[in-house]
């Protein structure tokens, strides 16, 4: 990666910082770098022309600098390991290329570099799942949602982890050139043209406390799910008042004890429908989710996809069948 790939008009620019993700950084690269004569240049640049460590791959050797994002059409900043404030010089190079009208966008933990030069605020973002919430902590005016496959912001575009990146690179096509040129492309990657579901099925549901919460009430509660349960059940089991139960579930969890109970009950069904074969109206019955139309439109709403689809995805005996 050491220059431009030939290509059309439309110049696409990847900056390669510091750990770049090889997963990340390859999604450009083959989406809009693996034209013959197609409508994109594109090209790879760094901090600083030279080697770049990867995370997961051989040291990249870069040949452009920074400045070559005075020419670009579109700015892509892949996913970098232990994401962190990037350098002065890259925020005021991307912060440039934004104000002078470039298309920013971002793959994965691509999204912090983003931030970091300001061009995140007041918008909706998204990033990968397990950073979504150091993303919100660390800027808190960007308005973070995780279950995106990917946001467009008009001019400020981001996507979740690794490939959800694809996903998000292929609606740049199909927003420059139409569905058929993006479906065209997808062909060629054996991809989906177009996913829904969201990063959702695969955000972990932490339904523990914190070691300094009280672990018998929350294991004896996980341990009858299948149970109506209900507030005063709970305060009566810890032998306190209601209003203390609540608070004390707010300080442990940050959620109030229903919505607790109702993210322990969709892990619980998660993990029943990955691992075992269960038909649906058993795993309703087994997590306490009430009717199995009542627990697939819960489901669906909290996860972003009904039963099935996600025992076909995660089970591996429904994978191996297909």
């Amino acid at each position: 990666m050491t220059g431009r790939v030939s290509g059309g008009g439309h110049h696409v620019v990847v900056v390669a910082l510091e750990n770049v993700l090889a997963l990340d950084i390859g999604i450009p690269w083959q989406v809009f770098g693996s034209w013959r004569d197609g409508p994109y240049t594109l090209t790879v640049c760094a901090e600083r022309p030279g080697p770049v460590p990867v995370h997961g791959g051989p040291a990249l050797s870069v040949a452009q600098g920074l400045d070559c994002l005075a020419s670009a059409d579109t700015v892509i900043v892949p996913g970098y390991l232990e994401p962190d404030v990037p350098g002065a010089e890259v925020t005021a190079a991307l912060a440039g290329a934004a104000a002078r009208g470039t298309r920013m966008v971002s793959i994965c933990t691509g999204a912090f570099a983003l931030a970091a030069a300001g061009l995140l605020d007041g918008r909706r973002a998204t990033t990968h799942w397990l950073y979504a919430q150091a993303l919100a902590r660390r800027y808190p005016r960007v308005t973070v949602v995780p279950e995106d496959l990917y946001i467009d912001e008009g001019q400020v575009l981001t996507s979740g982890g690794v490939s959800s990146g694809l996903d998000l690179c292929l609606h740049l096509i199909r927003r420059d050139h139409g569905p058929h040129l993006a479906n065209q492309q997808a062909r060629l990657l054996v991809a989906a043209p177009h996913r829904t579901g969201g990063q959702a099925p695969f955000i972990d549901l932490p339904v523990r406390p914190e070691p300094s919460g009280s672990p018998a009430l929350y294991d004896w509660a996980l341990r009858n799910l299948h149970q109506p349960l209900t507030v005063d059940q709970l305060a009566r089991r810890a032998g306190v008042s209601r209003r203390t139960l609540i608070r004390r579930f707010h300080t442990d969890t940050g959620l109030p004890p229903m919505r607790w109970l109702l993210d322990a009950r969709l892990a619980r069904a998660r993990e029943l429908l990955e691992s075992g074969d269960l038909t649906v109206e058993a795993v309703a019955r087994h997590c306490g989710l009430g009717t199995p139309a009542n627990f697939r439109t819960l489901f669906k709403a909290h996860v972003g996809v009904p039963p099935r689809t996600y025992r076909e995805t995660f089970n591996s005996a429904a994978v191996n069948g297909r």
